[in-house]
């Protein structure tokens, strides 16, 4: 059994436990005879596809590791990226003399065999230097023999693997020698490899191993840490890194594991608020990396396909410059039926042609592609480098749609209907694009296919999903694109308060005639809402809502009435008012991971005192909760919190404050409220 196993296996039973929270139970399958609606929003510009999205993990142990029909097949699939050496062997892995103490190295795994794989491929190498049992001198030599000896042009380099799971947090899988294992050592000796290996080649970018929020040990401070591991790291290591690097087994049931793809918007927005507030001055050039996914149950089967494409769509349009599966080929495990289908229990892509230790039940020959590689196939079809995702949404939780805007000014809608037992009928709007009548072409994966099929059939608006399907439409457009402007850069926010913000970017490249003004649209789901337009390229936004988060988008328009593609996406959050007659600190302590010691300090800022007092909030996201609390009344209606005094602090007089305090729980990504009401006003916050 591999240790990566042994790891994942881990990881699933704590994820389980935080499943009995609230907010987190799948939708139940049910027929469907009414069409769902899917809303295409081409104005709502979300993050640009990068050449390294599409990844995949090689390991060591991995025999087939650089064989050319292994190559050639990922190559066909579409692989931008490649890791090595393989997760947790990364730990233990001497690159010089290639060994792996402790573990099993397959015969033409090597270095160099690793990089003849790369390179037929097509793609780009993602290599983890070995943190638990080596040196920051190693390192740099590895970096030397590749980019100096060899002139392999390696780019990015991790330092380390899952190294929060070294003991530090009571759970060990990985391999890590150093006395001290604390998130703070880590984070110093980051320090020490990112020096060694840029001396050798200072074009490299170097990657820190962060947690994924909402995932264990997220939240929790260990020893004498100054914060739990992410906010350590940044704080020590953020000046001299390049990338984070994130994993993330979502776990449950193959419906669970659908359904916690709905965390990436949340778990990436509290990755970049951390970047932010830890990691030093310009942040924002740190980049994030997912180099291991995959799923618990339906692994070989649609399950995993489905959750493949759902999860690199959401990761992508969120930012995320690549996201890689967790693995290659891996070996037989626990053998079930999902959906009608046999899977293996293999962390592959690709069958290792194995069989269960009592032979009787054996995989497919070597190299038979397993749902997952069809549905990274799927993500080669749908999303381009240098194509623009757009905000798409539906009506039916069982069914997600993702969009990209490609640079000839077609579309393509990637559609996914997670419903084992029923078709879904779907009606297709679109905002910002008008498809011609031109029939689109369409490339479908069924439950149980051997591949994908691809053809020109139907319309552009409407549609029926096979139970558990993917489906890609590209579509032209009505009419010439050419002579648009380009797209605005970049916007950025400042002033924000609870009610404003000043919205500025830079100026769009005029096409066939000049920019006559910009436009500003607020993405409200897959809805886009114009905040207003000006002929410069800065604008002041009012009346926006506290304790808000929003993203927007500017395009520019030219004096011929033609309208770019949208800017990258801005994201902001309005906080309280700086001023109040009332201030909330809202404060947590003791994170176990899935739960927290919460507490709330009113404080009357006025002259006079209240008598009877009402707080209220509202949580971010729909899987947090009061599971109980103290020195106040506390209730819970959906997301909405209701606080009211007991006897002994229902008066707080003026310029005096009272506390309350609860247990918060939460089963995804805890991003915590920013607006508090008491008695109707909106307080300051401390």
């Amino acid at each position: 059994m591999h240790i990566q196993r042994r790891r994942a296996s881990l990881l699933t039973s704590l994820l389980l436990a935080a499943t009995a929270l609230s907010g987190i139970n799948p939708p139940t399958a049910s027929a469907a005879p009414d069409p769902v609606t899917v809303t295409v929003n081409a104005h709502a510009g979300l993050a640009t596809v990068p050449d390294t999205a599409l990844g995949v993990n090689h390991a060591i142990w991995d025999q087939n590791l650089g064989t050319a029909e292994t190559s050639d097949l990922l190559r066909d699939a579409g692989v931008q990226m490649m890791r090595y050496p393989g997760g947790s062997y990364a730990d233990i892995y001497h690159w010089k003399d290639h060994t792996a103490p402790g573990g099993y190295v397959a015969p033409n795994t090597d270095f160099d065999t690793f990089m003849a794989a790369v390179r037929r491929a097509g793609a780009q190498p993602m290599i983890i230097a070995n943190y638990g049992t080596g040196t920051p001198a190693e390192a740099a030599d590895w970096v030397r023999y590749a980019n100096v000896t060899k002139g392999y042009g390696a780019r990015y380099w991790t330092v380390g693997n899952e190294n929060y799971g070294n003991g530090h947090y009571g759970s060990a899988w990985e391999a890590d020698d150093h006395p001290d294992k604390s998130a703070s050592q880590y984070a110093r000796l980051v320090v020490e490899y990112a020096d060694a290996m840029k001396a050798v080649d200072p074009s490299i970018k170097v990657g820190a191993v962060l947690t994924m929020p909402g995932n264990w040990p997220d939240g929790i401070t260990a020893g004498s840490d100054p914060g739990p591991w992410n906010q350590t790291v940044l704080s020590i290591a953020g000046p001299k890194i390049d990338f984070v690097d994130v994993h993330w087994y979502p776990g449950g049931t193959a419906a669970e594991s659908l359904a916690r793809v709905n965390h990436i918007p949340d778990a990436t927005y509290l990755l970049r608020q951390q970047l932010a507030r830890y990691a030093g001055a310009n942040a924002d050039r740190i980049g994030i990396s997912f180099t291991e996914l995959n799923v618990d149950a339906g692994r070989n089967t649609q399950p995993a396909a489905l959750f493949l494409a759902d999860a690199y769509s959401g990761l992508l349009e969120s930012g995320v410059f690549t996201v890689h599966w967790w693995n290659v080929h891996n070996g037989i495990g626990t053998v079930t039926q999902v959906a009608g289908q046999t899977d293996y229990g293999d962390f592959g892509m690709l069958s290792s042609g194995t069989c269960t230790e009592d032979g009787s039940v054996c995989e497919p020959p070597l190299n038979t592609p397993f749902a997952p590689y069809h549905g990274l196939s799927m993500m080669k079809l749908f999303a381009k480098a240098g194509d623009q995702f757009v905000r798409a949404g539906t009506d039916e939780p069982l069914v997600s749609a993702h969009a990209v805007r490609r640079g000839n000014g077609d579309l393509a809608v990637l559609l996914l209907n997670k419903d084992p037992d029923n078709a879904h009928p779907v009606a297709i709007d679109y905002a910002g694009f008008t498809p011609s009548a031109v029939a689109p072409t369409v490339s479908t994966l069924t439950n149980g296919a051997t591949g994908i099929t691809t053809g020109q059939s139907g319309s552009a608006t409407s549609r029926t999903l096979p139970p558990y399907s993917l489906t890609t439409l590209v579509l032209h457009p009505v009419g010439a694109t050419a002579g648009r402007p380009a797209a605005p850069g970049q916007p950025t926010a400042s002033g924000v308060t609870g009610r404003a913000a000043t919205i500025t970017w830079p100026a769009a490249t005029p096409g066939g005639s000049p920019i006559a003004k910009y436009e500003v649209y607020r993405q409200n789901g897959a809805v886009s809402e114009q905040l207003g337009e000006t002929s410069t390229t800065s604008f002041t936004v009012d009346n926006l809502v506290p304790g808000s988060r929003y993203t927007v988008n500017v395009l520019a328009r030219d004096t011929a009435g033609r309208l770019s593609w949208a800017s990258p996406p801005l994201t902001f959050a309005t906080g309280g008012p700086a001023a109040s007659s009332c201030t909330v600190r809202f404060t947590t302590a003791n994170d176990w991971g899935n739960g927290y010691i919460g507490g709330v300090e009113i404080t009357n800022n006025g002259t006079r005192p209240i008598t009877g007092w009402t707080l209220t909030w509202t949580w971010p996201t729909g899987w947090q909760q009061v599971s109980s609390g103290w020195s106040a009344t506390w209730e819970q209606l959906g997301a909405a919190v209701r606080v009211t005094p007991t006897d002994d602090n229902r008066q707080i007089a003026a310029g005096a404050s009272v506390s309350a305090g609860f247990v918060g729980a939460y089963s995804g990504p805890n991003v915590l409220p920013t607006a508090f009401t008491l008695n109707g006003t909106v307080c300051a916050t401390g």
